[in-house]
């Protein structure tokens, strides 16, 4: 049988003083006196006393909470969004509630009407599926709300968000190719219609045409079926082959789990990487440190990026002035890129 909760009322009848006495001692309300604000707190501390969160968020009008909705709980990329986040709501007294949408737009809604009925303070978005044309489920939101690298070009105005330029970070890794002598470049991208895909294939077609590169569409591979995308190594695996038939000798990947994919199709065709193919990936994973070869990768500020976008809640929930913010991306060059070889000319004696 489990044992009754202590109330405030029970800590009331042992201090011989009212339950509002209790009460606003408990909140150090200046109408208690110190020494009655100690002596309560020590009897509640005694007898083990838990506030209850629902009432004092009715008493509050706030829950201490809010809901995070990402894509998927298992990318390595969100999880250190994710404690970017946490390291900013929790010294800020806030639980932080987890979600994935999966890359689906219904999903994604189910997640926030959730939250909702959870009362929650505010609400993280990672790669969000809403935009403009949404009306109907945006009047739906109706706690603050920011967005993380949305994947609408059309975001709604009445969002807050912190984004990183994906057209940067690709024509970052595209000049690295360029720079070690590479001119056969593919671009290795995912399944879907999102706003970072396009994106970095547009930063890649760019440094191509600053370099002087002409276009071939035979060094794009990215799969047709927009309506599912499998996971992002299934992807690196399976399309990896088109850009070997081009006889690519350097390929910048969507992100570094594509990059993961491509690396384990050339270990299983017997490509070496870097001497016969250089890889780039994009998003700076920890586990891009342990492959074979490590992996060379155009970094985003994962934690900064969730501390960024809580930071952001915060000042919304005070009502604060916030402006979008757009982040840099940077190369991190290590053993999966090197320099192009170029073929040993005969000794004419």
């Amino acid at each position: 049988m489990n044992k009754r909760r202590i109330s405030i009322e029970d800590i009331a009848r042992r201090a011989g003083v009212s339950h509002s006495t209790v009460s606003r001692a408990l909140r150090d309300n200046a109408l208690i006196s110190p020494k009655v604000r100690e002596e309560i707190k020590r009897l509640a501390q005694e007898m083990s006393y838990v506030p209850n969160a629902i009432a004092q968020s009715l008493q509050n009008k706030r829950t201490n909470t809010i809901g995070v909705v990402v894509t998927s709980i298992s990318d390595p990329f969100f999880a250190e969004v994710v404690e970017g986040i946490e390291k900013i709501a929790k010294p800020a007294g806030l639980s932080v509630l987890l979600s994935a949408s999966h890359r689906d737009f219904e999903q994604e809604m189910a997640a926030i009407d959730t939250f909702h009925r959870r009362r929650v303070d505010g609400i993280l978005i990672a790669d969000s599926r809403i935009s403009k044309q949404h009306t109907k489920q945006l009047t739906q939101i109706a706690v603050p709300t920011v967005l993380i690298n949305s994947q609408t070009e059309n975001q709604s105005e009445i969002f807050h968000s912190v984004a990183i330029d994906d057209r940067l970070g690709a024509k970052l890794a595209t000049e690295h190719l360029i720079s070690l002598g590479h001119t056969a470049i593919g671009y290795l991208g995912v399944s879907d219609r999102s706003r970072s895909n396009q994106q970095r294939l547009e930063g890649y077609q760019m440094a191509l045409a600053e370099a002087g590169i002409p276009p071939n569409t035979d060094w794009v591979s990215i799969s047709d079926e927009y309506d599912t995308r499998t996971s992002d190594v299934s992807t690196g695996q399976n399309m990896l082959s088109k850009l070997l038939t081009a006889e690519v000798t350097g390929i910048f990947c969507y992100n570094d789990m594509v990059a993961i994919g491509a690396l384990l199709a050339c270990q299983e065709l017997g490509i070496l990487v870097p001497r016969n193919l250089s890889l780039v990936g994009f998003d700076g994973i920890a586990l891009g440190c342990y492959v074979t070869p490590a992996l060379t990768t155009v970094s985003q500020p994962m934690l900064e990026i969730g501390g960024i976008a809580m930071q952001m809640l915060l000042d919304l929930l005070e009502e604060k002035t916030v402006e979008n913010r757009v982040l840099c991306p940077f190369l991190v060059q290590r053993g999966s890129s090197t320099p192009l070889l170029t073929p040993m000319l005969p000794v004419i004696t």
